[in-house]
């Protein structure tokens, strides 16, 4: 494409990038699309921080970080920087560990707090130096079904950490506890906090079911706040008091509600590194630097494929912006930040054009903290764990658990198994625990050890048929960035064949990444031609389902 003038605006059927021809063009849509997303970010950030053990304002500075400094670094366009759900686990979790004691010991969780911005100005180094080093393509090596036995695992997590906040009661205990309890959760509920709470689960798990776009203008999280803002209010949540119901006697008062300070430049918290070198500071610094880009880079992966102009993200470029911005958010007092996958679609379905999007949500975010933060004290904070419930249902929905039986009975045995070792564990060793059952699955369908570990293939050329790159033994989530390199070198060729005849085990990963690629080729004006596969069984009957070469084809292993 010609480059733009910038002068003038960008004509309609011009694809729209964020420049300053780009901003000029399309300011009116992404303004919009981002005052929307602000409407989103503002109760799930607050939530989000409280979850994670953090002051509540922590996510807030994150998002206005986020949307203020990401769009000059990466050339993602219409993704949403800021905290994410899918980091509470290991946030609560590095908080725990450096002494955080829930507010029975301020002093105490203020400086876990401070250790943990330690860890999480180092991550963001780390992961500006995976930018810089160009590991983006880290995020292909994960196997897709432990991935997402990773996220449910985490949003289960989140249910159970939240569930009781949301019916007025504390939150203590490991996932499982909490997860047996919750019968008990509801009868022992804090009655006026849990009707608020009820109500607010009532909208967010409703609200989806309105098909009607004109009474969702509102975004869900936002109606929440309109409704139990008052009610908390009517009830005099603000100030400390008892009640009684049903015979027994209850307590009120501003600990129900959000607390965050006048003047947001007094809640900015230096980071203190003295436990980076810990072995608590080691492994979440690993933690948030891995999982942190994986998440980031899964979700920028899937805005991509539902981009309407279809742009591509140049993952380094992204991980460096994730970098920058973690670096940033922690040494001011933030949170981690990703690629938030929610906000990231909404700001596709409210009309937003450019990476301006993100900066006008930040925009938003850094006036309303600025001009009215007193509003903020007013939020219950059941409201904001009924948010976390359902975003915690959302990543670990049913549905999940039907996909990947539907893919293939073997990813679902990964994906349940990803989802114990974490909430037995933690989030490496159940990751971890999930790579390693799929490692045993492939090796039971035939693959040979040493294929798992080092990619067989050859190339060849023709100037019939084009190049052709013939797989060996096998093609499995573990040598799949070396064939991806392999491929990508020759995408400028009219049509590229990936051989799969020769292999025992074509897994659910590399299929599922195959039919990816088919589509980039294809926007590339090549093709990619994925052969050989006649002598292969599905396992099941999804289209990405992994495929076993049948006993009776099966030939002398070289």
């Amino acid at each position: 494409m010609a480059k733009a003038n910038l002068a003038m605006p960008l004509e309609a059927n011009q694809t729209p990038r964020g420049t300053l021809a780009g901003l000029r063009a399309y300011w009116k849509s992404d303004l919009l699309s981002g005052f929307l997303v602000f409407l989103i970010a503002l109760p799930l950030c607050l939530g989000i921080s409280l979850a994670c053990g953090y002051p509540a304002i922590a996510g807030i500075f994150t998002a206005i970080i986020g949307g203020l400094l990401a769009p000059f670094f990466s050339n993602s366009e219409l993704t949403i920087k800021g905290p994410a759900a899918g980091l509470i686990v290991i946030a609560i979790g590095c908080v725990t560990e450096f002494g955080f004691t829930g507010g029975r010991d301020p002093a105490a969780d203020f400086q876990a707090y401070r250790l943990a911005l330690g860890v999480g100005v180092t991550a963001g180094v780390i992961q500006i130096l995976f930018g810089v080093f160009r590991a983006g393509i880290l995020g292909e090596f994960f196997p897709s079904s432990a991935v997402h036995g990773l996220l449910a695992s985490i949003g289960i997590i989140i249910i159970a950490k939240q569930f009781p906040i949301t019916m007025g009661l504390g939150s203590e205990g490991t996932p499982l506890e909490l997860l047996a309890k919750i019968p008990t959760f509801v009868v022992n509920m804090n009655p006026i906090v849990g009707l608020i709470g009820i109500i607010s689960l009532v909208i967010m798990f409703g609200y989806p079911l309105i098909k009607n776009p004109k009474l969702r203008v509102i975004p869900a999280p936002m109606v929440v706040l309109l409704v139990t803002v008052p009610l908390g209010i009517y009830f005099n949540l603000s100030q400390a008091h008892s009640y009684s119901f049903n015979g027994r006697d209850y307590i009120l008062g501003p600990n129900f509600l959000v607390a965050v300070p006048a003047n947001m430049f007094n809640a900015v918290t230096f980071p203190d590194f003295s436990g980076v070198a810990t072995s608590a500071g080691l492994k979440y610094i690993i933690l948030f630097a891995f999982i942190g880009s994986l998440e980031s880079l899964l979700s920028a992966k899937a805005i991509d494929q539902i981009d309407p102009w279809r742009r591509k993200t140049n993952h380094d470029r992204d991980l460096l912006a994730v970098g920058v911005g973690n670096t940033a958010a922690a040494l001011v007092g933030g949170l981690p930040m990703i690629s938030e996958i929610v906000r990231s679609r909404a700001n596709i379905d409210n009309g937003a054009k450019t990476r301006f999007a993100n900066m006008f949500h930040g925009a938003f975010l850094l006036l309303f903290v600025a001009l009215v933060p007193g509003l903020i004290n007013q939020i219950p904070l059941a409201a904001l764990g009924a948010m976390l419930v359902f975003t915690g249902f959302r990543l670990a929905s049913p549905q999940s658990f039907v996909h990947m039986y539907q893919v293939g009975r073997e990813q679902l045995i990964i994906f349940v198994s990803t989802i114990v070792g974490v909430l037995a564990t933690d989030l490496l060793v159940g990751i971890a625990i999930g790579i390693a059952v799929k490692v045993v699955i492939h090796i039971v369908h035939g693959a040979p050890v040493l294929s798992l570990f080092k990619l067989r293939a050859d190339e060849k050329r023709s100037d019939k048929d084009g190049p052709r790159v013939a797989v060996k033994d096998s093609a499995v989530f573990s040598t799949w960035i070396g064939l991806k390199k392999r491929l990508e070198r020759l995408k400028g060729a009219p049509v590229v064949t990936v051989d799969l005849s020769e292999t025992f085990l074509v897994d659910h990963t590399v299929m599922q990444k195959l039919h990816e690629m088919e589509s980039e080729f294809k926007e590339a004006g090549s093709k990619l031609v994925v052969d050989g596969l006649e002598q292969h069984r599905s396992l099941s009957h999804h289209p990405t389902a992994a495929r076993q070469k049948r006993a009776n084809a099966v030939v002398q292993r070289v």
